[in-house]
């Protein structure tokens, strides 16, 4: 348990144990991330929910009905995880100035749960991600898709609504021959060849975060093999 907490906030060990608490459990750290992304999701529900509907959200019970003052986060720690494998840093400063696009008004000080995810995502990431990272290069149908979007991607604006970029995404991948069918091996694509990872969070929401010229850079370097060399 203390090494859970190394990795992620108490709150979310207390949710991951409140699940069936008469079970036996083993702490497995692969599943840090999602029981933190759970957590977070009830206890952004928590505020707006009738008072009977509350009884069934585990955060009303971890926190004796009364959710604390900067609980929540405006940005998943999946993702916080995906910002620093592609911004190949452990300062948290650089990390912020990532964060301030998606979520302008958030700052250590008023986005206190946010503040502690990044510090978690930081050393989560170096322990456990970095290691088992693996680059490959996009066959010849991907590299096209990957261009699509560095295109797409180039011709707008900074600060969309990450539904915006998720269209382009989407629609290069089936402009380029991935049909219907096959979009879940696009995205697949998408994680392999920039971030060195099989799976990861919705890619518009990345873009948002990371930004578009940001993004755009990551695929143009991975296009040009700089990541396979590392």
């Amino acid at each position: 348990m203390e090494e859970w907490l190394t990795y992620a906030p108490h709150e979310s060990l207390g949710y991951y144990m409140y699940q069936r608490p008469t079970s036996a459990k083993k702490l497995y750290f692969d599943i840090i991330p999602k029981a933190v992304d759970e957590y977070l999701t009830f206890a952004d529900k928590l505020p707006e929910q009738e008072p009977d509907k509350k009884l069934d959200n585990p955060a009303w019970f971890l926190h004796d009905g009364e959710l604390p003052s900067g609980q929540t986060s405006p940005i998943s720690f999946a993702l916080l995880l995906n910002l620093v494998n592609a911004a190949n840093t452990d300062d948290p400063a650089v990390l912020w100035k990532f964060i301030h696009q998606y979520s302008p008004e958030a700052t250590p000080d008023n986005a206190p749960m946010l503040n502690r995810l990044v510090g978690y995502a930081i050393k989560y990431y170096k322990d456990f991600v970095l290691p088992e990272k693996c680059y490959r290069a996009p066959d010849e149908r991907e590299s096209a898709a990957l261009k699509d979007l560095a295109a797409r991607l180039s011709a707008m604006d900074e600060g969309l609504g990450a539904d915006e970029y998720m269209t382009e995404v989407f629609s290069a991948g089936k402009e380029n021959g991935f049909d219907k069918s096959e979009l879940r091996d696009w995205f697949k694509a998408i994680y392999e060849v920039l971030l060195g990872q099989s799976q990861g969070p919705r890619f518009g929401s990345f873009i948002r975060l990371y930004g578009v010229k940001d993004t755009t850079k990551l695929i143009q370097d991975a296009l040009d093999g700089k990541f396979i060399a590392m």
